[in-house]
């Protein structure tokens, strides 16, 4: 008889689930887990603003914060799905949010919407530059499938941070 602890796999025995290999799994995986980071504190801070937003502009801030937020919320799901379909694993709490987090907190009990703003935008820039990165990776190993996904999320993180720009300019 077989025990389950004879069928279990240490995470560093685990087979991908592709052709990609042990080491573009293991690679890919980490990268993903840290980009999954970053979008739940970018999307706990959009939230934040969004819920904090006060002003002459409140209305359009709030709306466009709470667009960015789904958009952004979107990405959790497919960025972790990514990561098991390769085999590798991915975030399983909140304190391993803030283990591979890059994005800092924001937790002033007041800051203004120009500040929110800017703070907003340059996040999604890091964003970018580490989707970029990943997405560089990602080619390294030929795994194009993530690639791809990555495509799409820099675009729309590329366009959140147009948007906001815009926005800021004009303050």
């Amino acid at each position: 008889m077989i025990t389950s602890n004879a069928n279990q796999l240490h995470e560093s025995e685990r087979e991908t689930t592709s052709d990609l290999g042990q080491d573009a799994m293991e690679e890919i995986s980490e990268g993903l887990r840290r980009l999954l980071a970053d979008v739940f504190v970018l999307y706990v801070k959009t939230k934040n603003f969004h819920w904090h937003m006060s002003g002459p502009n409140f209305r359009d801030y709030h709306l466009l914060l709470d667009e960015h937020a789904e958009q952004i919320f979107a990405m959790t799901d497919d960025i972790a799905e990514r990561a098991r379909k390769i085999g590798g694993t991915t975030l399983r709490s909140i304190s391993d949010i803030s283990m591979h987090q890059r994005l800092k907190d924001n937790n002033k009990e007041s800051i203004t919407p120009k500040e929110m703003l800017v703070e907003l935008c340059a996040d999604n820039q890091a964003l970018t530059r580490w989707l970029r990165s990943t997405h560089e990776l990602c080619d390294r190993y030929f795994d194009v499938a993530t690639t791809s996904l990555i495509e799409v999320w820099i675009d729309e993180t590329e366009r959140r941070r147009w948007f906001l720009s815009e926005i800021v300019s004009g303050l």
